[in-house]
Parts: structure tokens; C-alpha cells; sequence
């Protein structure tokens, strides 16, 4: 279940306003089956911005707009506005340095996804790049668990992570994934541009996205449990390419 927060906008004129107003909208909720009125206007503008556009069941938008009057519809508004992938590539050149992108696969945990931006920012990444669907986005919980990260690390929101891979390779950057029985994370060159990506909590990197990197890294387990946090490693890992450099 979601959880509650200041970010979102309820109701058909509050979004259409918020539309109007060119606020960064992460994501339309749309009760499931109702396409009456204004609501088919709301999700085409959606869908030209590249809004994410979900149906919900009705109930569940209920408690969601804890008993506000919905009309069938609400959105949650970004913490920040997206950036574009040039952007991130843009932030690397202007500091004179080669590209410093973190990719996130599925990560779903909006708690790990501030996380990894606020650790991003620290180790001096010139970027995040997330997928469009099943990941956290940068809604009001990312914002806040970033510390204010979010304001100063480009967010870019992709639709296919592999082909995204396939682009960051032509334009000269290694892409390194993190999982298990990869080669040793303290003996991998990060001297080059670097695409470091970060899997889902529960299964790691996806099929494809793990057949596009390059490299796979491993960080050493010498406890009982087999794996870290997903933002941990992050964590860890940036800031080897940190050293390295």
C-alpha cells in the first residue's frame, strides 16, 4: 500500500491546473475504467509530457486521497523535474571529466532511491538514471531521503533501460553491473566513464540489462547473508569510483 504524503494533487481540476502550470508531474492515477469528462483530456496531456499514466482501483484511490473528493483522478507531482540523459553528459563535460552515471534497475524502495542520490551527490556523480516503469520515482519520500540531493544530481527517466545501456557504450562510457560472482570490486579499473548499475532489491539486475554490461562486480560476503542493501552497495561502489579517480 502507498504510502500517504504531501505530494499529491486530487481532483480533475487541481491536476489540469497543475498541468497548465507546467509542475513536474511523476506520475497520473486514474480510478480504473472511468474515462468520463475531463479525465481523457488529463491523461493525453499526460501522455505527451511522458507522464507515467496508472489505473487504480477505485478503493484504493479512496484511501490514497484520504476521503477528498478525487473525481475518479489525482497525480503525484515530482520533488524536481527530470532531466534528460544530455543533461547528465553536459554535467561531466562542463567539470571536465569523463561521465560518472549511476544506473538504478527496478530499484522499487523509495528510502534506497534517495539514498543512492544522496550518496551520488557526495561521491561526485554526474547523474542518476532510472526507468520509467517499476522503480521508485522522484516523488516526496526520494526528495526527503536525499537530504536535498535531488536539487543538485540530474534524475533522468528512461523507457528501456538496455537500450539506454547501448547508448551510454557508443558514447564511450563502460558499463559495470553490481551482483554476485563478478569479479573483485577492489581489483575493477573505474578509471574511464563509468555506468555503474544498481538492481532491484529482491532479484538483482534483469536478464537484459545484465547481458548489456560489460563488467559484473562483486563486493566480498563474509557474514550469513548473501546480500546488501541495495543502496549500500551503491554506496560502496561509488565511492571506489570516487578513489579512483
Amino acid at each position: 500500500m502507498e504510502e500517504k504524503n504531501n505530494d499529491l494533487i486530487i481532483g480533475r481540476n487541481a491536476v489540469l491546473e497543475a498541468l497548465k502550470s507546467e509542475r513536474a508531474i511523476d506520475t497520473l492515477l486514474v480510478a480504473r475504467g472511468d474515462r468520463t469528462g475531463s479525465i481523457g483530456k488529463i491523461i493525453g496531456e499526460c501522455r505527451e509530457k511522458g507522464v507515467v499514466v496508472k489505473e487504480v482501483d477505485r478503493k484504493k484511490l479512496d484511501f490514497m486521497c484520504g476521503g477528498s473528493s478525487h473525481q475518479g483522478i489525482a497525480a503525484y507531482a515530482a520533488a524536481h523535474e527530470y532531466a534528460d540523459v544530455d543533461d547528465i553528459f553536459a554535467a561531466a563535460e562542463a567539470k571536465g571529466e569523463k561521465p560518472f552515471i549511476v544506473v538504478c534497475d527496478e530499484v522499487e524502495d523509495p528510502h534506497n532511491l534517495g539514498a543512492i542520490i544522496r550518496s551520488a551527490d557526495a561521491a561526485g556523480a554526474h547523474g542518476v538514471i532510472i526507468p520509467k516503469r517499476r522503480n521508485a520515482t522522484l516523488n516526496y519520500i526520494v526528495g526527503k531521503t536525499s537530504a536535498g540531493a535531488v536539487e543538485y544530481v540530474p534524475v533522468a527517466r528512461v523507457p528501456n533501460l538496455p537500450s539506454l545501456l547501448d547508448e551510454l557504450k557508443e558514447r564511450g562510457v563502460w558499463v559495470y553491473g553490481a551482483d554476485m560472482d563478478g569479479q573483485s570490486w577492489c581489483e575493477t579499473d573505474f578509471t574511464g566513464g563509468v555506468a555503474l548499475v544498481i538492481g532491484s532489491e529482491g532479484k538483482g539486475l534483469g536478464r537484459l540489462v545484465k547481458e548489456k554490461c560489460d563488467f559484473i562486480v562483486s563486493l566480498p560476503m563474509k557474514g550469513k547473508v548473501n546480500s546488501l542493501n541495495a543502496s549500500v552497495a551503491a554506496g560502496i561502489l561509488m565511492f571506489e569510483v570516487s578513489r579512483q579517480r
